[in-house]
């Protein structure tokens, strides 16, 4: 009897291999067909029949996932960062004796430089309709970014009152 086309994706490497491709951020729809050869339907028939398919993907996807919203959290609020860089250093030489200048040369030298990365509000309002879409989504307000001070409320929502009330 010959072996099904599946039975290679339930054993260990097969299995590393699918991990992987999740992980490296390819849907299903790329896995089943430019790394397995299957359709997307064989593959979703394959995960409900075999949980060990289903549960590699997941778990493949579930880092990834976590790795983006950790930089979409960071980005939201802002951080700080170390950054190598180099720089020109004028070196004099002198003489001990007679305090005169022997030679002048340049050479390069590293150091670490701290620079503050600001919060993206566009992050932050990413963020917020998906975390708190009762709040951020459906209330008859829309926020755009405004040279004045960043933010401009376009369409105030009804019963809200945002202090201006000539809009």
């Amino acid at each position: 009897m010959a072996k099904g086309k599946y039975e290679y994706w339930l054993t260990p490497e097969g299995l590393l291999l699918l991990e992987g491709w999740a992980r490296d951020g390819l849907t299903d729809e790329q896995i089943s067909k430019e790394k397995m050869h299957i359709s997307r339907s064989t593959l979703n028939e394959w995960k409900k029949k075999y949980p060990d398919i289903s549960d590699t993907l997941k778990k493949g996807k579930e880092i990834v996932d976590r790795e983006v919203e950790n930089a979409l959290l960071r980005k939201a609020k802002g951080y700080t960062v170390e950054v190598k860089k180099t720089f020109k250093v004028r070196i004099v030489d002198y003489d001990k004796k007679t305090g005169k200048k022997i030679r002048e040369r340049e050479e390069l030298q590293t150091g670490i430089d701290e620079v503050h990365i600001p919060a993206d509000t566009t992050a932050q309002i990413f963020w917020l309709k998906n975390r708190k879409p009762e709040a951020w989504r459906a209330n008859g307000f829309v926020w755009t970014d405004d040279i004045d001070d960043g933010v401009e409320i376009i369409n105030d929502a009804p019963g809200q009152d945002f202090g201006d009330s000539d809009r």
